[in-house]
């Protein structure tokens, strides 16, 4: 006697909340994969999915209206480039974030938040601060700077990253400055979203310090991207 094979078992649905990292064509090769290992990894991990030109997954308001979070990674020095890929969707990006997305920005993503070119999210500006009249960095260089972040002085990789010119009575929650006071680390809202940037790298892990010839003085740790990410997610 024959008898019925048993129903095939349902494939198990990924209940992460789904994160989209931008990794076109920016220059900086380490950078997307360095912060998706850390939302993947983290005490609420994340499903992380790359977008952008060059991977399998446009930058779309559909694919947005399933994430959680979207990141901005570090990258080159060429602005206005990349620019021209994103700035198909910026509105949407911007409609997102506004309806309650969460946009984190790692230096050269800090720069996309802002203005001229970027997404325009931020209550001000983002300006270059190495070189600026009061940095303790002259220019480009790789290097480690000190910030007073929630008021203890941490240290953290840097490399040509952005300060932030803030409008006056801006709501905005500065986590870390630059040794000259300038803002270098904030969450705001927008919208019903919040907006997380930061100048300095806080996810760079021992490879990116490694590969410079750099030591932390600190050693190396996560919790400042973690407390970053926490607050650009908190609601």
């Amino acid at each position: 006697m024959g008898c019925a094979g048993s129903a095939p078992s349902p494939t198990p649905t990924d209940s992460r909340p789904l994160a989209l990292v931008y990794d076109g064509p920016q220059g900086c090769p380490d950078c997307a994969p360095t912060i998706a290992s850390i939302l993947e990894s983290g005490d609420d991990p994340f499903r992380v999915e790359f977008v952008g030109p060059g991977t399998e997954t446009e930058l779309s308001a559909e694919i947005l209206a399933e994430a959680q979070l979207y990141v901005q990674p570090g990258g080159g020095d060429d602005l206005a480039t990349t620019w021209d890929d994103l700035a198909p969707q910026a509105q949407a990006v911007r409609d997102w974030v506004g309806r309650g997305g969460s946009y984190l920005g790692l230096c050269f993503g800090a720069y996309l938040a802002g203005r001229d070119p970027g997404f325009d999210l931020l209550p001000g500006d983002a300006y270059g601060w190495a070189g600026s009249p009061g940095a303790t960095v002259p220019d480009a260089r790789d290097t480690v700077v000190p910030l007073t972040w929630r008021g203890e002085q941490r240290w953290v990789y840097f490399q040509d990253g952005p300060g932030f010119d803030l409008d006056e009575d801006a709501d905005v929650d500065v986590l870390a400055t630059y040794p000259d006071g300038a803002p270098a680390v904030l969450v705001a809202p927008f919208g019903a979203g919040h907006v997380g940037v930061a100048g300095p790298h806080p996810e760079a892990d021992e490879s990116w310090y490694d590969e410079a010839g750099l030591t932390n003085p600190d050693g190396y740790s996560t919790d400042l991207i973690e407390d970053l990410l926490a607050a650009t997610l908190a609601r």
